[in-house]
């Protein structure tokens, strides 16, 4: 990362919430560019190569959702979504098109701040682990944050790879929801169940399972990773 704690961009069309989320970003240490449409946000993404989007879903022009898809076509750059109170469409879509974390408007600065030091730790900190994590068909490298099944590479955001690690770097052991939240996001996540069932069926749709393993739902428990 570039600079003191490292870049990012923020895009809401609210200028005023910009303003102040920059100023909390940049006293604690953090590079900050603004954008206030989707259009900006697709050129700031481009020229500032942020290690973390704010992310507003109601933008002028071109939405969140577009810009989201957008990152992803090619880019595994954390995103955090920002959604007004209530919109819990926009908050399951967004973690479905990869999205890794979301904070619901109106929110305090301090939980802003920690769920973006939570995402850069993370992203940051296990990237420099030296472990290799191998079943079957499926190879799990933390260090370079690369998945490769059945011989191909796959592409997944950080938050996927890492709900994906964890699970399997305690094989055969049966977690909740509310577990995974906690040991994956990294604090006391404040959202539902869905957020973990979402990451779920997108990694099941990724990394089917092998001959030896299977990403399993425990019925009324909550999910494990069952190598045979």
């Amino acid at each position: 990362m570039e600079g003191n704690l490292g870049k990012i961009l923020v895009v809401d069309d609210d200028k005023n919430i910009c303003e102040v989320i920059k100023m909390y970003l940049e006293n604690s240490g953090y590079h900050v560019k603004v954008a206030n449409d989707g259009r900006e946000a697709q050129e700031a993404f481009t020229s500032y190569k942020p290690d973390l989007v704010l992310l507003d879903v109601m933008l002028p022009y071109l939405d969140g959702i577009d810009v989201l898809k957008w990152i992803r076509r090619d880019n595994e750059t954390p995103v955090i979504m920002i959604t007004a109170k209530g919109e819990t469409f926009d908050k399951v879509l967004g973690l479905e098109l990869g999205a890794d974390d979301y904070i619901v408007k109106p929110f305090e600065p301090k939980e802003l701040m920690a769920r973006v030091k939570a995402v850069l730790r993370r992203y940051t900190a296990e990237g420099d682990s030296k472990e290799t994590l191998t079943f079957d068909n499926l190879v799990i490298d933390i260090n370079s944050y690369n998945v490769t099944y059945m011989g191909q590479e796959i592409k997944m955001p950080p938050k996927e790879f890492e709900l994906l690690h964890f699970l399997a770097s305690n094989k055969n052991r049966v977690f909740t929801r509310e577990q995974l939240l906690c040991e994956v996001w990294g604090y006391d996540y404040p959202g539902d169940s869905r957020t973990v069932d979402v990451h779920v069926k997108r990694l099941r749709e990724k990394v089917a399972g092998g001959d030896n393993w299977q990403l399993e739902t425990v019925w009324g428990v909550g999910y494990k990773f069952e190598v045979k």
